[in-house]
């Protein structure tokens, strides 16, 4: 930027790490009376990435909402990783977003051209995704966030959710984990350079070739791997499911200069409250910690954690590792024994 103000300075929270932690929106959430509609595939009650809304017998509506403070300091890279972002939850539930509307809070005295620039990044990534951006709401904050309303279309019944693992289920994931590790130390100056333009080529690869290859096969669960991590959203899964899943983290693609920042203890806070949520449920084994705290690691942009039936799972894994940035085969999904719901092995 020309005035030479890093947007990463001006927020206290950075990308998905801003999340509230999924405790305490489950409080947060607890008693608000859901009302009943037949059309309503998938709604808020369900802890899934999108509400999903039957239109006809050939159509449904996915519809999805984030934003978040700046996670880099260049405006158009922090507009296409928010986009990026907020069109994952459609890809997650097996549709195409079509639709997308705009939301922006920016400082007074944000410069115009800093704001152009980040919604220039939204547009382009929008328009990648064969979406179209047509309108949507800015207001005046102390600090710059931004993000998208998308609407998506599926097939009712090829809708996608976290609540459908089947016993025996394949676990396979689409994108390295330690970004949120990463962003913290780049926002204290101690990431390397190739760390994070790593990190930013992951932010901004669409989960759109990971979903248009899914769906070909029998999946019966996905959701995206963002704010309440690995363990977070594996675990949603596994209580949706009534199941319990076994990790092999030694398949799990870690990045390697994240592990070494977490060994400093460089670390975001956001892991702690997803430690604080999952944790009670996770059998860590003899994992290390420092390779705990990656699996607990607020993710921004993250890729599918897809569960699929194991006669289709090397099929799928073979034709994921054409298309994603790290095709992973992770663990399985088996029956629940009581206690934990996740394995670490």
């Amino acid at each position: 930027m020309e005035n030479g103000v890093k947007l990463t300075k001006l927020a206290k929270c950075a990308g998905c790490g801003a999340k509230v932690g999924a405790g305490v929106l489950a409080q947060l959430l607890d008693g608000i009376r859901v009302h009943n509609d037949p059309n309503l595939l998938v709604g808020f009650d369900k802890s899934d990435d999108a509400s999903v809304y039957k239109v006809s017998d050939e159509l449904a509506l996915v519809q999805t909402v984030d934003f978040f403070p700046p996670i880099a300091d260049d405006p158009y890279l922090f507009g296409q990783i928010a986009a990026t972002n907020a069109l994952s939850d459609v890809y997650a539930m097996g549709g195409e977003p079509k639709l997308a509307l705009n939301l922006m809070c920016v400082p007074k005295d944000m410069p115009g051209e800093a704001v152009h620039q980040m919604l220039r990044g939204g547009y382009d990534k929008v328009y990648e995704a064969g979406c179209l951006i047509t309108g949507g709401h800015s207001i005046f904050d102390d600090e710059p966030k931004y993000g998208l309303a998308v609407t998506g279309f599926v097939h009712p019944d090829r809708v996608l959710t976290n609540s459908g693992a089947r016993e025996g289920d394949v676990l396979l994931l689409t994108k390295p984990l330690g970004i949120g590790v990463l962003t913290t130390a780049h926002k204290e100056e101690l990431a390397s350079r190739e760390g994070m333009e790593l990190a930013c080529r992951l932010m901004t690869t669409l989960n759109k070739s990971a979903r248009d290859v899914m769906v070909k096969y029998r999946v019966h669960a996905c959701t995206d791997v963002t704010g309440f991590a690995l363990m977070g959203h594996l675990l949603e899964m596994a209580q949706g499911s009534g199941m319990q899943a076994v990790v092999h983290v030694d398949q799990v693609d870690l990045i390697a200069e994240a592990v070494e920042l977490a060994k400093m203890g460089v670390l975001p806070e956001g892991m702690y409250r997803n430690r604080t949520f999952a944790e009670p449920f996770v059998d860590v084994g003899d994992t290390p910690l420092c390779r705990q705290d990656i699996l607990f690691d607020p993710q921004t942009a993250g890729g599918l954690l897809i569960a699929v039936d194991p006669g289709d799972a090397d099929a799928l894994f073979t034709e994921l590792r054409q298309c994603v940035p790290s095709a992973q085969r992770i663990g399985e999904i088996q029956a629940y024994q009581g206690g934990a719901r996740i394995f670490l092995r």
